[in-house]
Order: C-alpha cells, then sequence, then structure tokens
C-alpha cells in the first residue's frame, strides 16, 4: 500500500500528484530527527526522482490550502494504459471574482524531467474573462521553454501537443466549476 507522502518523495515525473500539489500550491512538512521544516511544492521538486528532501528526512505532512468560494480545480491526463502514470498530465486551479479570472495555478507533469507550474500562462489568464480564445493561448504558454520528454510512449512534440489540449481541457474544467 503506498502514501501520498512516498509517491510525492519518489518525485517521479509522470505522477499525478506532483502537478495537483503545485496547482494547489500545497505545502510540505519534512521531518528529520531532530528538525522540521516547511516546503512549498514549488521548491520541492527538483529534478526527475530528485526532491529536496534530506537524507534523514520524511514527508511528514501536506498541506493544502482550503479554497474559497468561486474556486474550481480540474486535473486532466492522457496516462499510458499499462501503468496508468501521465503520459502528459494538467492540473488547474481557478479564482473568479467580479467576472474575470481573480488567480490561475496549472501544474504540468510528464512533459518534462519534473512536475512544474506553468506560470507564463497563469499570468495570461490573470484579469480576463476566460474566453475561449483567452484559454487557448494561455494553454499554448504551458510548453514554452520547456525542454519536452520524449520516449516509446510518446515523442516531444506529440507531448508538447499533449500538454496544451489538457492543459486547454483543464482551464475550461475548472472555469465551469467557479460558479
Amino acid at each position: 500500500m503506498g502514501t501520498i507522502g512516498g509517491s510525492v518523495a519518489h518525485a517521479d515525473p509522470a505522477a499525478d500528484y506532483p502537478a495537483a500539489l503545485q496547482a494547489l500550491e500545497a505545502k510540505l512538512v519534512l521531518k528529520g530527527r531532530k528538525s522540521e521544516r516547511l516546503v512549498t511544492a514549488a521548491d520541492f521538486f527538483v529534478d526527475a526522482f530528485t526532491t529536496s528532501l534530506q537524507p534523514n528526512e520524511i514527508i511528514r505532512e501536506v498541506i493544502v490550502p482550503v479554497e474559497a468560494a468561486g474556486t474550481g480545480t480540474s486535473y486532466q491526463k492522457m496516462s499510458q494504459p499499462a501503468s496508468g502514470f501521465a503520459i502528459v498530465g494538467v492540473a488547474a486551479r481557478v479564482r473568479r471574482s467580479g467576472g474575470k479570472i481573480a488567480f490561475a495555478r496549472i501544474g504540468v507533469t510528464g512533459l518534462s524531467n519534473r512536475a512544474y507550474r506553468a506560470t507564463a500562462a497563469e499570468e495570461a489568464l490573470e484579469g480576463k474573462a476566460g474566453s475561449a480564445a483567452e484559454i487557448q493561448n494561455a494553454a499554448a504558454l504551458v510548453v514554452k521553454g520547456v525542454d519536452a520528454n520524449s520516449d516509446l510512449h510518446a515523442s516531444a512534440q506529440f507531448r508538447r501537443h499533449l500538454a496544451v489540449v489538457h492543459a486547454t481541457r483543464a482551464l475550461m474544467a475548472a472555469l465551469a466549476r467557479t460558479t
């Protein structure tokens, strides 16, 4: 039987939790024999199978903030059929206020060597109404500057395409849940 902490500590670049924790702006409590520290999800994931955990630490707690009204979330992925891991997965968290997107958080997994937040896409949405064109334009930014993985399951080009498609789907679904 596995745990969320164990899966997160493994830091598989195709795991689902890292993208969700990025979008949720989660924090992790790392406990050592004589110490304890709080690390953001953004700072926790360093590289493929590499985290900021020290050799004597474990993940004691994963803290996810309580959402305010007007916030919607969604996770969309294309999974590898044998393992269920994401070929590409995108987690979206969006809050509306006054008919505009107050903030957007987008976590991506499977595309590169580690899960990451697509901050350029987030910034492109903030203050916008959330039209289909605005979502598509922002979704196109999730791959900007990213060195995409390529393996027997998907080429780098196909992963980039999947990331844009699933970012669009996740953002649309999250926005639909803000009402």
